[in-house]
């Protein structure tokens, strides 16, 4: 038998293991094969003595006996669990076929016979929740050793934590799961039944309880994110400007704007930006910072404001004839 059979025989069986029962079409999509090559897969299987077998009519499928486990020796708890963290990782050096094969058989080695357990983790997601230059935090190992057993083992999580222009304070939590973007960790959990997410580095103490967790069996951790980080940037009184500025001056933006949502070279070689500010005094304030290596272009009130406020500055500076000095 070729190893490259061989290996997809293993791919199947786990397959099997994590979903319970799946088409033939199902299977073929999966590993990227013919119908005819996975029925003939799974002849090889039963051949081999593995209880595989076929369940009739319009929900059916191939499934394994119940209580069926492959084993993946070598590993123990954290280390499965940090392959399954590196696994996460997009583009895998164009290793991603054999990727999702080797993290098919971690997953199913994780003790606790639980698969969705690998999918409260989630590293570098599509959707950036501040879209800001990325910024090394600190945190505590003891706080993150915590807050992920509490996420992976599906317990209530009391944490020590402040939030912007507000002191710290006791808040106990559902932990949903854990996410790293831009070097930044954050806990997504629900409190009185309302969405929240937590920066770690704001959290000073965390502390497991033994109350099982009000939270979904499953979660799909990146749509999970994504629509946070569409609730974050589009909520409250946050305002869109479009902006031209000078390329030199592009990193002190991104740390100031709440996100940048589109970026594009003007023929000038200048920048196009779509930025995202907290309020309209942020967005006002932030451009009149950049001075003219910025203008701002819409919203036409934020133009209107910008002039005012330089129009003012100068009529201060004019002298008693009302001529403006010499440069």
């Amino acid at each position: 038998m070729s190893s490259a059979r061989a290996d997809r025989l293993v791919s199947l069986v786990l397959l099997l293991r994590r979903h319970e029962r799946l088409s033939a079409t199902a299977l073929a999509r999966e590993l990227e094969v013919s119908i005819r090559t996975v029925l003939r897969d799974i002849e090889a299987l039963s051949t081999a003595g593995v209880p595989v077998y076929a369940e009739r009519g319009r929900h059916g499928g191939f499934a394994l006996l119940p209580g069926f486990r492959t084993e993946l020796t070598g590993l123990n708890h954290d280390e499965a669990l940090a392959l399954v963290i590196a696994g996460s990782r997009r583009g895998a050096f164009g290793l991603g076929p054999a990727l999702t094969s080797a993290m098919r058989k971690v997953v199913d080695a994780l003790p606790g016979n639980n698969p969705a357990t690998a999918a409260r983790l989630l590293i570098e997601p599509e959707a950036d929740l501040l879209a800001r230059r990325p910024v090394t935090e600190e945190v505590p190992d003891a706080v993150l050793a915590e807050i992920r057993d509490a996420v992976l083992s599906g317990h209530k999580l009391r944490i020590y934590s402040e939030a912007t222009g507000q002191a710290p304070k006791w808040r106990t939590v559902d932990p949903i799961g854990l996410v790293t973007a831009r070097n930044q960790t954050y806990l997504l959990a629900t409190r009185d039944g309302a969405d929240r997410t937590y920066r770690l580095s704001r959290v000073r103490t965390a502390e497991k309880l033994e109350e099982p967790a009000q939270r979904p069996d499953r979660v799909d951790l990146d749509a999970a994110w994504r629509e946070r980080s569409t609730r974050f940037r589009t909520g409250g009184d946050q305002v869109t400007v479009r902006l031209r500025l000078n390329p030199a001056r592009r990193e002190e933006l991104l740390g100031t704007a709440l996100a940048v949502r589109t970026e594009e070279t003007a023929p000038d070689g200048r920048l196009l930006l779509t930025a995202t500010f907290q309020d309209a005094r942020h967005a006002e304030w932030a451009l009149w910072q950049l001075a003219t290596n910025a203008e701002a272009l819409t919203p036409q009130w934020l133009r209107t404001a910008l002039h005012n406020r330089a129009t003012s500055i100068a009529a201060r500076y004019e002298d008693s004839s009302g001529a403006s000095p010499p440069a």
